[in-house]
């Protein structure tokens, strides 16, 4: 059916929906005073650590960190899509979901993804009545099955090919410009993004093309352009390939990330149909998400030079939040001067699958990085070495697989795995601090700090999600000029509270799920407040905007004082800063 689900739906869908019917017919819960508790369903665990709360609507595990509402759990229990889940949820409550006929961005989405496949096949045609376009992919070891299967095309040279098919109209141009594939000009005029160039469709998990990755068939530059951000693709979410991978396999058991596009087309021409690649950006946590619904099981293959190292790295350090007991991370280095295409290409599939089976586990390519940038026969190596690494295992979850790898790296450093394990801790002991005073072992009113940082603004979140009717009737006014981290996030979550006074904690989350700065409100909901009488949570937020407001104003004051010293106020900043002091 046609049409947007209405967002004020889907809020009072989240906030009539018992999250633990919902969990409940899919894992056994057993009551723990106000919340139901059971093993994680996400990580194998022996002791309980997943909540869920049905006051608040939502579950969090303090094991791995996976969190959400009704919806969210359904996604990632029942691999549903955002969509599905409404539907499946609205079903199984026996409300219709409604649909805006009259949206237009609801039609205008639709007639996007049309407009993205017809260029794409297009882009086929061109292909096949190119000879050297054809030529250039069997030099490469792509067959014509292949360049099928992936929907592989060819945009010919010329600045205005799909501009003068397929943008005749102003509103054709228009969607043409916000797809991406024409580029306006400062004078109004567009061009085509991609020219002479190979061109691979990035397809979604229902095969929609979102966007596309064009190569060069000579030594033009850039070598790769990829399409742009757009309200359909997010090369942060997405991994090339990963739908061509769904249709091949019918049970993935392990996934590979390589870097490019013709390294993925490369494996699955050689048998390997477990390949993805990343779009032109480090490996992210969406990525992770998305491989590990599929599998247990991530490679991550790279060139064995400098730059591969440090792609290697980037990917450790983004991966270190999903690691834990059962699931298996390895980091493949291939020898100086191949990449998966030419590697595959010279020696076999069957080669390329044993460098997989020898990869490098996570937890060995972390100590041995480390190792390598000091002097592991002195004492004050080791030292550092223990050092680099906090920050490093403390944003993996706790468990199992956290303990053997402190004990790995208590060995490396010469101290016991509990000595070793406490000055870890000792990392977090701002954060530490917060968490249990979250949990009731504060006063019932805490003074936020003096300075309006950060700590200020997480409180406020923190109260806010916890009681959003506590910022009905807050005055942000003060928190325009703050320069804090933050403080736009909170300012969001005051005003939605504020437009939607019904709203609840599941419905804040719900509206936050795909906000890059929004990713961490899970855990700050998790976090237990005081719920006596005696605490008033509207008064402590009103004081926490007062701290951050009068923090903006000092920031403010020295920033004209230090300016009126080096280049002197305008008449303006003068009176202002009259005002202000």
């Amino acid at each position: 059916m046609a049409g947007l689900i209405p967002q004020d739906f889907i809020d009072d869908l989240i906030a009539r929906a018992d999250i633990v019917e919902v969990v409940g017919r899919r894992t056994q819960l057993k009551k723990a005073g106000r919340e139901f508790k059971a093993c994680c369903p996400f990580h194998d665990e022996k002791t309980p650590s997943f909540t869920v709360s049905p006051g608040k609507g939502f579950y969090h595990c303090f094991g791995c960190g996976a969190h959400g509402t009704a919806v969210g759990f359904l996604m990632e229990f029942d691999h549903m899509s955002f969509v599905e889940a409404i539907e499946s949820l609205a079903n199984s409550m026996g409300v219709e979901v409604p649909r805006s006929e009259s949206d237009q961005p609801a039609r205008r989405y639709d007639e996007l993804f049309s407009l993205m496949d017809t260029v794409a096949r297009h882009w086929q045609t061109c292909l096949k009545e190119t000879p050297e376009a054809v030529e250039y992919l069997k030099k490469r070891g792509i067959d014509g099955s292949t360049a099928k299967r992936f929907g592989i095309g060819f945009a010919p040279d010329g600045w205005s090919n799909v501009l003068d098919k397929f943008g005749s109209s102003d509103e054709a141009a228009e969607r043409l410009l916000t797809t991406g594939l024409i580029i306006q000009k400062d004078n109004g005029k567009h061009y085509d993004r991609f020219r002479d160039r190979i061109m691979f469709p990035i397809r979604d998990a229902r095969g929609r093309t979102i966007g596309f990755g064009g190569r060069t068939m000579g030594d033009g530059e850039p070598k790769y352009l990829n399409s742009p951000e757009t309200v359909l693709f997010h090369k942060g979410r997405e991994l090339y390939g990963l739908y061509e991978a769904r249709q091949a396999l019918r049970h993935i058991d392990r996934l590979v990330v390589v870097e490019g596009y013709m390294d993925a087309v490369a494996l699955a021409r050689n048998g390997i149909d477990f390949a993805v690649a990343t779009l032109g950006t480090a490996t992210t946590n969406e990525h992770l998400n998305r491989l590990f619904r599929l599998t247990e099981n991530a490679y991550f293959a790279f060139d064995g030079d400098r730059a591969g190292k440090k792609a290697a790295w980037r990917a450790l350090e983004n991966a270190l939040p999903q690691v834990r007991e059962g699931r298996q991370i390895r980091f493949v280095f291939l020898p100086e001067g191949h990449d998966p295409d030419s590697f595959v290409n010279e020696n076999g599939a069957d080669s390329f699958v044993k460098l997989m089976d020898a990869g490098m586990p996570l937890s060995e390519f972390l100590i041995q990085e480390l190792s390598s940038q000091v002097d592991m026969e002195t004492i004050d190596g080791r030292a550092k070495l223990a050092e680099m690494a906090r920050p490093l295992v403390n944003n993996i979850p706790a468990g199992v697989y956290r303990e053997l790898l402190v004990d790995h790296l208590a060995n490396a450093v010469g101290l016991t795995a509990p000595k070793l394990e406490k000055m870890l801790a000792a990392g977090q002991r701002a954060d530490g601090r917060f968490a249990r005073a979250d949990r009731g072992m504060a006063p019932k009113r805490r003074q936020p700090s003096a300075s309006g940082g950060p700590s200020v603004v997480r409180r406020a979140i923190t109260l806010l999600l916890n009681h959003p009717e506590a910022g009905h009737k807050l005055d942000i006014e003060g928190l325009a000029g703050v320069q804090r981290a933050g403080v736009d996030l909170l300012s969001a979550l005051i005003e939605t509270v504020q437009s939607d006074p019904n709203i609840t904690t599941a419905g804040l989350l719900e509206r936050w799920r795909h906000d890059e700065k929004g990713r961490h409100l899970g855990k700050l909901a998790a976090a237990g407040v005081p719920t006596d009488e005696e605490f008033d949570v509207a008064a402590e937020l009103n004081e926490c905007l007062q701290q951050l407001t009068l923090a903006g104003r000092k920031e403010r004051i020295e920033f004209l004082i230090e300016k009126q010293r080096v280049t002197g106020l305008s008449d303006d900043e003068k009176s202002e800063l009259i005002q202000r002091h």
